[in-house]
């Protein structure tokens, strides 16, 4: 699009490619030019937080509230929908026991005790959505038999 541009009273004929793109490519008497045009507002740059590696110093361990990252906890192994529970806080299950049941593409996943033990708390519900690797059920003491 060709606009008349007058500056300190000289009129350039000017050549917008795209008005809309950020450059604007501007060609004034054959020449071409990028340009930024300003908005309103001035725009302030980020502030870049700089942080060095250091592989002798340990990494910092953070409390994540995220039930999943204990070592006592059954996470799903796969997103769906739960639609059977057969244990509650307090039951003991034997490992390889199914514990309960998650639909995932229309197909019923049985979910099983990794752990021998007592069901500390049951995290989800009949009816609820989980995601991959979501916390369960919580064990509050295991026994010394494992599945798998």
């Amino acid at each position: 699009m060709k606009y008349k541009i007058t500056v300190k009273d000289q009129i350039y004929e000017v050549e917008i490619e795209n008005i809309n793109a950020r450059p604007v490519i501007a060609v004034v008497n054959g020449e071409r030019f990028e340009v930024t045009p300003e908005s309103g507002e001035r725009e302030t740059k980020p502030k870049v937080e700089i942080k060095t590696f250091n592989p002798r110093q340990p990494a910092a361990v953070s409390q994540s509230p995220n039930p999943a990252s204990g070592g006592s906890t059954l996470t799903s192994p796969l997103p769906g929908t739960v639609v059977n529970i057969f244990i509650k806080a307090g039951d003991k299950v034997e490992a390889g026991q199914v514990v309960l049941v998650i639909e995932a593409m229309k197909m019923k996943n049985s979910i099983r005790s990794l752990y021998s033990g007592t069901i500390g708390e049951v995290l989800v519900e009949t009816g609820q959505s989980v995601a991959h690797k979501q916390a369960l059920i919580t064990f509050a003491d295991l026994s010394d038999t494992a599945w798998m």
